[in-house]
């Protein structure tokens, strides 16, 4: 008897919409999702903070800007930044979980993320919660008189009184930055976005305002988010995303950060697709506001930057990749 295919659970997508580059980011993520998941059911909850004390300007979208994600298919959830804000714009990924759906599996990409494929094709299993290995070896730093990575990382998870041993890849080298439990925070995904929003929260304020002696030398601005998640992943059950999740930062979705480094080192799937969806006039007329997007996209110069890369012998350290873009003049944010 042939076996049935299991069923994907639905599950929602988040993303953080915000004033400035995140809300024509937003449009493009949509557009994509559009293009590639044509048949998603779940729902898109683009979050958006809201105007507060912690914050200098106004945070919220454009209204055009919202009304052309409300014609790609999202929704609009308004959260408060009660702890974070200008300081610290990463906490709108923490604080702005508690506007998603209590008890609804949950998916969180970075706005700067390019969907390639169905992300329903993805098997996520929402019980063994996961995040992104798409990162380098940004923190801990090394420093003249500091502990070393173990002492580091173990005292965050005795903090919270969480197991250490079992998170650690023992295929790695000890005090070598890969053996530790470290993600980039592009993605995220869990069972319960008021949960793990919750512990996300308690555990980047517990850190922030009372670190481990063993964090006395070590910046926390911008890891903060990045340093806490191994934590919450950890905690309820989950870990390194298993190969099956491959899709992610791969064949479905592309976390390109900033256009200079998309075009310099993503693959040619991923630089058609970028500007294909950016083509339609209604998706064109709002992107182009943006510098980056109408400098690198609809003005040529990202093929320029992609001049000048070979994909197969990139620079080994994004900061070289940066600085031979703004050599060349090229750069833009």
């Amino acid at each position: 008897m042939a076996r049935k295919q299991a069923v994907q659970q639905p599950f929602n997508i988040m993303i953080v919409g915000q004033a400035g580059r995140l809300q024509y980011e937003a449009v493009l993520f949509l557009a994509s999702l559009r293009e590639n998941s044509p048949n998603f059911q779940g729902r898109v909850i683009v979050t958006e903070p809201q105007p507060g004390p912690n914050w200098e300007k106004d945070p919220r979208m454009s209204d055009e800007i919202r009304d052309v994600l409300i014609g790609l298919g999202a929704e609009i959830a308004p959260f408060q930044s009660v702890h974070f804000g200008q300081s610290y714009p990463y906490g709108n990924k923490i604080e702005g979980l508690a506007a998603m759906p209590t008890g609804e599996p949950f998916v969180f990409f970075d706005t700067d993320t390019l969907i390639l494929g169905d992300v329903e094709s993805i098997p996520f299993d929402f019980t063994k919660p996961a995040a992104s290995m798409k990162r380098e070896g940004t923190w801990p730093e090394e420093e003249l008189y500091w502990p070393g990575y173990t002492a580091i990382w173990k005292s965050l998870y005795d903090k919270f009184d969480l197991e250490f041993e079992s998170t650690l890849d023992l295929s790695q080298p000890d005090e070598y930055w890969q053996r530790y439990m470290y993600f980039n925070a592009g993605w995220f995904f869990g069972a319960d976005p008021a949960a793990f929003g919750a512990r996300f929260l308690e555990y980047a304020l517990a850190v922030r305002d009372d670190r481990p002696d063993a964090l006395v030398l070590q910046s926390l601005d911008p890891w903060l988010d990045q340093v806490v998640l191994p934590l919450v992943i950890h905690s309820f059950g989950g870990g390194r995303p298993a190969p099956e999740l491959d899709g992610l930062d791969g064949a479905v979705t592309c976390h390109y950060r900033l256009l200079p480094l998309f075009y310099a080192r993503e693959t040619d799937q991923a630089v058609a697709m970028m500007e294909t969806v950016a083509a339609p006039n209604k998706i064109k007329k709002w992107l182009k506001q943006y510098d980056a997007y109408k400098r690198m996209i609809y003005q040529g110069r990202g093929q320029k930057v992609r001049a000048m890369f070979d994909r197969a012998d990139m620079p080994p350290r994004e900061r070289q990749i940066r600085n031979r873009i703004k050599s060349a003049g090229f750069w833009v944010r």
